[in-house]
Formats: structure tokens, sequence, C-alpha cells
């Protein structure tokens, strides 16, 4: 039988400024440990911590302007495009446009706190 997931749980986020995150899957709204599916929100001017983390993260922006650092370089998603950012790597994100960003992300596995890897 297919789950029906009624509505998100509501994640607090890491960061400058506040961000919403409603998850929809993941280890805290369905206990699902292999993957996470969250609607992100952030204001303009908002950033968090590098993280390296321990898993792979796909993201589509819906609209707005995400910003990702990466070692090496960094880059611009915008509305209609999309980003893979792979575990292991230092990455980190931000919102440096006053609209801001609203997009999806899905992780693999689900996402959790002790796996992100933030910086101090």
């Amino acid at each position: 039988m297919p789950t029906f997931i009624e509505k998100p749980s509501r994640i607090e986020a890491a960061g400058n400024k506040p961000k919403i995150i409603d998850e929809y899957v993941g280890r805290v709204n369905t206990r699902t440990e292999s993957a996470s599916v969250a609607h992100m929100r952030s204001p303009g001017g908002w950033v968090e911590p590098g993280q390296r983390p321990a898993f792979d993260e796909f993201t589509v922006v819906l609209r707005g302007t995400l910003h990702v650092e990466y070692e090496g370089g960094a880059l611009d998603v915008r509305a209609g495009q999309a980003i893979i950012t792979h575990k292991g790597e230092w990455v980190r994100y931000s919102t440096p446009g006053e609209e801001g960003a609203e997009y999806i992300a899905v992780c693999l596995p689900a996402f959790s706190p002790q796996t992100v890897n933030r910086d101090a």
C-alpha cells in the first residue's frame, strides 16, 4: 500500500537568517532513512555554514538564485536549473540576492544533523 503524506514537518534551519524547511520525506516526517525530500525557502542575504555531508544532494531551484560554493569555485543555480552535490565534497549554500530562493532538495541517504558535518 502506498504511504500517503498529509503534510510536511517544519525543520529548524542553520544560517544567519530564518529559512523555512518543510520536510515531506525523511527522518523526521516519515522516519525514512534512505532519502529525504524537502521544500526550502530562504530569504535574501541568507548564508549557512559550510558542510561536508555524508549524502548526495539533488537540488532543483523553483524561484530565485541559490549560490553554491565548493572547493575550487562557486556556481549560481537559477530558477529552472538544478545541481547535484556529492557526499564528501565541501559545499556552502547561500541566497545573496534580494529575492532569496525557493527550492526542492532530495538527499540520499536522508539528511540528518549528524551526517551534514557542518563547519565549526
